[in-house]
């Protein structure tokens, strides 16, 4: 058997990983609820009084869910800012960003039999750009339907505008709906991304958000920008 020499690199902190899973189950206990909101399940003529399904017990762990996702949200920032490798956003201000991006968009599409190795992958870190699009449209727009039922609460004069902006309340539940299937379809996207780099290509990239470490058998081309020693570390040998 041929020996495969690894190097350990420790990129994401704790901070990140936990807030990481904290969103995701977020996100999960969102749509789920919100398709539940869209369509209630209530069955009126069994138990219409006291059915733990009611509309407001389901609305109301819809906001409990959002509000703890915006949170988490705001804390992944914080640790974007104060720990080198929860970067958050590409670096589309360098020009090999654009040129290791089509790489690996090309080995994707089975145009090329590998791309060069990477602790973050340039075709992903775009994707995930865009989720924050898609996330900062459906906090607004969530607030904005929530403000419209409490029109003397706190949230009003910050998100009413944007029930004015689109026409009316309708068309911001519209765009709030339409926007989490399109998060839904980044998370099946991604799931099955992370799972290939796993098995197929050996990035570690389920583990490392448990463990924080990737654990690659090639020197990453951004290896220069996790730079702090500790932060490197020879690994084991694999055979």
């Amino acid at each position: 058997m041929k020996e495969v020499k690894r190097k350990i690199y420790y990129i994401f902190s704790p901070w990140l990983r936990i807030f990481h899973w904290i969103m995701a189950i977020s996100i999960a206990v969102l749509f789920a609820t919100g398709l539940m909101i869209t369509e209630p399940w209530v069955i009126y003529a069994v138990e219409p009084t006291f059915s733990g399904m009611t509309v407001d017990n389901i609305r109301n762990i819809h906001f409990l869910a959002a509000y703890l996702f915006v949170a988490s949200f705001v804390f992944r920032i914080y640790g974007f800012i104060v720990n080198k490798g929860d970067r958050l956003f590409p670096r589309f201000w360098e020009g090999h960003f654009y040129r290791e991006t089509v790489d690996v968009a090309l080995h994707y599409m089975l145009l090329k039999s590998s791309h060069a190795s990477f602790l973050r992958n340039p075709l992903a870190r775009c994707s995930y750009a865009f989720l924050y699009v898609l996330v900062l449209i459906e906090i607004v727009t969530g607030f904005a339907m929530y403000a419209a039922n409490e029109p003397g609460g706190v949230m009003a004069p910050f998100f009413l505008w944007l029930n004015t902006a689109l026409g009316n309340e309708y068309m911001t539940h519209v765009v709030h709906h339409y926007v989490a299937w399109a998060i839904i379809l980044f998370v099946i996207g991604h799931v099955y991304m992370v799972i290939r780099a796993e098995f197929m290509e050996g990035e570690s990239e389920v583990s490392s958000m448990f463990s924080g470490s990737k654990i690659l058998a090639h020197e990453p081309l951004d290896a220069n920008e996790i730079n702090h020693p500790e932060q490197q570390k020879t690994g084991g040998r694999v055979k």
